[in-house]
């Protein structure tokens, strides 16, 4: 029997136009086993709403086609359950799709669908809200409101939004507990990685790995100015766990206060939260096809 699969697909997601996408994907799935259906969220929220409607009606296959906002979206429907996610990636990072080694070449996405190749993968749950890639507190956090914002999305909007915000961040002190050990630090940002990277081969932590059982928390402590092109070249050279600005501690169960209510960002997303928030891993809990 032909496999039911729909496709949620983000129309604004990577500032690129998707109307031609149902085009594509006749082009390039295997008709003789497949039977596609295609929808366009619409708000906030939608792709996990559609996506939970296609898990109660007993569809095998929900593909996200956005970026990692649109990923979390999706698998906060199927974490938990025997349906399978598919990604085409069209964010402006696509940090879960690197990770996977899922082609960015929308056509070979595709295509990669037909082999019905999956794997689990862990999830996380911060303050009762999940993510799959990475979370942060901090400067990332900060960024990430302000990046939700640009017109011109990508890596070098979000460097140059970093640039421009730098010079006035001020640096949080942090009380974690991460598996029963205390830790208390000055930070310029925390960021709790289920992957190995943000997105666009920018690798925060690069040992880390999404079936381990664990999250790596990642520390970034303050440093001098001159000193950010330096960081940014390790960042994207898979050595930035090697500066001594950067300290990272592999945990299941984690807990951080700061000083200050304020944003935290789940997969690139930024939300609103309290001074305390509570982490913890969920393993193997996602299927992915991959």
């Amino acid at each position: 029997m032909k496999k039911r699969i729909l496709f949620i697909i983000n129309p604004i997601s990577g500032g690129k136009k998707k109307l031609s996408f149902p085009v594509l994907v006749k082009n390039f799935l295997d008709s003789n086993c497949f039977t596609a259906s295609f929808v366009y969220t619409e708000w906030h929220g939608h792709a996990t709403a559609l996506a939970m409607d296609a898990v109660k009606k007993g569809i095998e296959i929900v593909v996200s086609v956005g970026g990692d906002g649109t990923i979390n979206e999706v698998a906060s429907a199927l974490e938990g359950t025997n349906t399978l996610m598919g990604i085409i990636p069209y964010g402006s990072g696509n940090g879960l799709a690197r990770s996977l080694n899922i082609p960015l070449n929308d056509k070979k996405a595709i295509s990669r669908i037909n082999s019905l190749r999956y794997r689990k993968i862990d999830s996380a749950v911060l303050n009762e809200r999940k993510f799959f890639n990475m979370a942060g507190l901090g400067f990332d956090a900060h960024i990430s409101a302000k990046f939700a914002n640009l017109k011109n999305r990508g890596l070098k909007g979000y460097i140059s939004t970093a640039i421009s915000e730098i010079s006035a961040y001020i640096p949080d002190n942090y009380n974690l507990i991460i598996d029963g050990n205390h830790y208390q630090e000055d930070a310029f940002m925390i960021s709790i990685a289920n992957s190995c990277q943000y997105g666009n081969n920018a690798y925060i932590a690069p040992e880390a790995e999404v079936d381990d059982g664990l999250l790596d928390v990642c520390i970034i402590k303050p440093f001098p100015l001159i000193q950010f092109p330096v960081v940014g070249y390790h960042l994207f050279n898979k050595t930035v766990h090697k500066t001594p600005y950067v300290e990272i501690i592999k945990g299941k169960n984690i807990r951080i206060k700061r000083t200050n209510t304020g944003i935290v960002h789940l997969d690139g997303e930024p939300v609103e939260m309290d001074k305390e928030v509570i982490i913890s891993v969920k393993p193997l809990s996602l299927l992915v096809l991959n």
